[in-house]
């Protein structure tokens, strides 16, 4: 059934979340799947890539663009973003951040956050969006991945508070929030 509203999928690493996420707009026609993240040079990344578009439906549009905002703005069917996570990290490596100082790369996201936030808003849409659940274990050791791992908290919380459900995915099986 095609959801009605905005739904964040979050959950862990091949915990079912994309599989999810993309079973709530199966019925739509026609829906734009905005692939949000970098493209990685490698054999793994590429089969996980080709596996995820197997799985999408003819009637569906593929957008591999980082204006997540523009997309949800622009939408004019069902709109699939996946995922935050890697949107979040195209978003850094594309200012070349990484190495920043912490207010200039939430300031940066910030702008990015914005739009999106605005754009949900202001739809009629579907939109589902996907993202990563982090920060559920250990400090990381290294600057880059504790600040991911904020950056990301913050993202998934303002963009949950923008949707109207929420569901967490684990081993395959959903829980609404």
């Amino acid at each position: 059934m095609t959801t009605v509203g905005k739904v964040l999928v979050t959950g862990g690493v091949r915990s079912g979340k994309s599989r999810h996420a993309e079973s709530l707009l199966a019925d739509a026609p026609a829906v734009t799947y905005v692939a949000a993240g970098p493209r990685y040079d490698d054999a793994d990344w590429a089969a996980r890539v080709a596996a995820h578009q197997a799985r999408r439906p003819v009637g569906w549009s593929t957008a591999e663009t980082r204006d997540v905002g523009g997309m949800v703005e622009a939408a004019t069917s069902p709109v699939l973003v996946d995922c935050l996570g890697t949107w979040l990290t195209g978003v850094i490596d594309d200012a070349g951040l990484w190495d920043a100082p912490v207010a200039a790369i939430e300031a940066h996201v910030r702008g990015h956050l914005d739009a999106l936030l605005a754009a949900l808003a202001a739809t009629d849409q579907a939109v589902v969006l996907v993202t990563n659940e982090v920060g559920l274990g250990v400090v990381p050791e290294h600057r880059s991945a504790r600040l991911f791992r904020d950056l990301l908290g913050t993202v998934n919380q303002q963009v949950a508070a923008a949707c109207d459900e929420v569901h967490l995915v684990v081993a395959g099986r959903v829980l609404r929030l």
